[in-house]
């Protein structure tokens, strides 16, 4: 039987509070960082919002992918977060969880079940009604692409089955207790795609055309080059932490795919585009000066760091990957390539997250314990400064994408920290597309990345050995407080499971952490009310144009 009614949604646990806490500070502490890019371009905002007007925002990367479901970096976040409704929503500012889709929702007493009873007002594009059958077609979906749902997959681990109560209710029941999963009802990854939507491939829905039940419809997506939205105007059943529940006020969007950081700070400063994504660390202070609004938010969720591949024939080495920890220089790599809007990164979960623990003294930068460990280890110096054990050469391939600018000046240099150490890294930079296929593959040592969310079970995503798995982890300890923080309903339980599994992904080396990852944008003065989320994507149903 249900035993936490939620009509009156819950706070966050203290937990969550005290990390948002430490947020706001760090987000004051930024030269411009806000907690929403609330009437951003306004310089004090006198006019009243308005309708109307297209909003041409430049992304940094393709989508790849515009369905929800599927996709997997914050660019395709952005687009695909306007055209899916969720269940629920999360209030950045406090963690709450608060209703969308679901006017209410009943958590078992083990949160192995969970009852959501939905608005009976919502459709899809075409018409259909988002109802309970609906919303079962979804998870059913979700679960069936299996790793193809990078994140879905994760969100809904041990899923058995959604059971339609009636019209508007539905209970989604799991093979054991999920802690995680009344949040993860609040992200695109789990939003809902009408069920004709569905019925489509997996490669089909990529590519579009696909049809959700948001406040924007796609019309067109031409990959590596633009995706249009257009404004459903009969929309009527937004968040309750939107200003209106109602339209979006823009008329459409237009996503430009320009990958070089130089020419979509250009863009923006010479009329050509609205607003850009992914601003780069040296063109803050240039667009700030050009009479242009810079804002930022920190991400919660995985910092941006080395992910060891556990199965390749160095970097299985627990030495080589603790030396890595402590030949890496994080507060160079901030200090050198990025600005004051990033911060080193002190744990395998970044400041802002749900049950973060402090273990910056786990990540010290010495570079004579790091040779130390290595020569404990059996790897020698060889005569170019590189370390040889067994006659094999201590060189890691990394791989990288291209959706961050600052990604590969970042690893150059770090190659030259961890040479000091003897360490040789070789840099692979990839497409998105193919950064994704090598990681499935296997074939690098080490992979640069990051992963956006506020609830800690983002941990288990990343290194749980029941998952996808890309590092290859086998570790039975990691593996028991991943599953019992995921399943732990006491929130200091939960915690205590969380602070133990960051613990142990550090000191066996499978993350090397290196900075914090902060979404920084920057807008023209008409663009108004563009806010981020709990997890640092936008959101644009508030936003208008003057």
């Amino acid at each position: 039987m249900p035993a936490t009614r939620t009509q009156t949604p819950p706070r966050a646990p203290a937990e969550r509070r005290r990390p948002a806490a430490l947020a706001t500070a760090l987000l004051l502490a930024l030269p411009f960082a806000l907690t929403a890019c609330t009437a951003a371009g306004s310089g004090g905002d006198a006019a009243a919002p308005r309708s109307g007007g297209r909003l041409t925002f430049a992304l940094s990367s393709d989508p790849t992918c515009v369905d929800p479901h599927q996709a997997a970096t914050n660019d395709a976040m952005y687009v695909t977060r306007g055209l899916v409704d969720s269940l629920t929503d999360q209030d950045p500012k406090t963690g709450r969880i608060v209703p969308w889709i679901a006017s209410s929702w009943e958590v078992g007493k083990d949160a192995s079940r969970f009852t959501f009873r939905l608005r009976t007002d919502a459709t899809f594009g075409d018409g259909t009604p988002l109802d309970a059958k609906a919303v079962k077609a979804n998870f059913d979906a979700v679960h069936a692409l299996g790793a193809r749902s990078i994140l879905g997959s994760g969100f809904l681990q041990g899923y058995r089955q959604t059971r339609v109560v009636d019209a508007h209710t539905v209970e989604v029941a799991f093979d054991g207790p999920n802690a995680q999963f009344l949040q993860a009802t609040s992200t695109p990854s789990l939003g809902l795609l009408s069920p004709a939507s569905l019925r489509r491939t997996p490669e089909e829905r990529c590519t579009g055309p696909l049809v959700g039940s948001g406040p924007f419809t796609l019309k067109t997506y031409t990959p590596d080059t633009s995706v249009e939205l257009e404004r459903r105007g009969d929309y009527a059943w937004g968040s309750s932490l939107w200003k209106s529940p109602g339209a979006a006020r823009l008329d459409g969007i237009t996503f430009r795919i320009v990958p070089e950081s130089g020419v979509r700070s250009g863009s923006l400063t010479s009329g050509q585009v609205d607003a850009v994504a992914g601003v780069a660390p040296q063109d803050e202070a240039l667009l700030k000066g050009q009479k242009v609004s810079v804002v930022g938010r920190a991400n919660p969720g995985v910092p941006v760091a080395l992910s060891a591949n556990t199965a390749s024939p160095v970097a299985k080495d627990p030495a080589v990957r603790r030396a890595l920890q402590a030949a890496v220089d994080r507060d160079e790599v901030v200090d050198t390539v990025l600005s004051p809007s990033y911060r080193p990164a002190t744990s395998s979960l970044a400041a802002t997250t749900d049950g973060y623990r402090d273990h910056r003294a786990l990540l010290a930068h010495d570079v004579a314990r790091a040779k130390s460990l290595l020569e404990e280890a059996g790897w020698r110096a060889g005569d170019d400064g590189i370390r040889v054990k067994d006659g094999r050469r201590l060189e890691l391939k990394v791989i990288l994408g291209t959706n961050f600018g600052p990604n590969q000046s970042a690893l150059e240099l770090i190659q030259q920290q961890v040479k000091k150490a003897g360490i040789q890294l070789t840099l692979s930079v990839l497409s998105i597309a193919d950064y994704q296929k090598a990681r499935g593959a296997g074939d690098y040592d080490l992979a640069w990345g990051n992963g956006t969310r506020t609830d800690p079970d983002i941990l288990r995503t990343a290194f749980s050995s029941k998952l996808l798995n890309l590092s290859r982890i086998s570790d039975t300890t990691l593996q028991r407080d991943l599953d019992a923080q995921a399943a732990a309903t006491d929130p200091a339980r939960r915690a205590a499971h969380v602070a133990a599994a960051q613990r142990r992904i550090l000191e066996q080396g499978y993350q090397i952490p290196v900075f914090e990852m902060t979404s920084v944008i920057a807008l023209s003065r008409d663009v108004h009310d563009l806010t981020f989320d709990s997890s640092s994507r936008l959101q644009f149903h508030d936003t208008w144009l003057s």
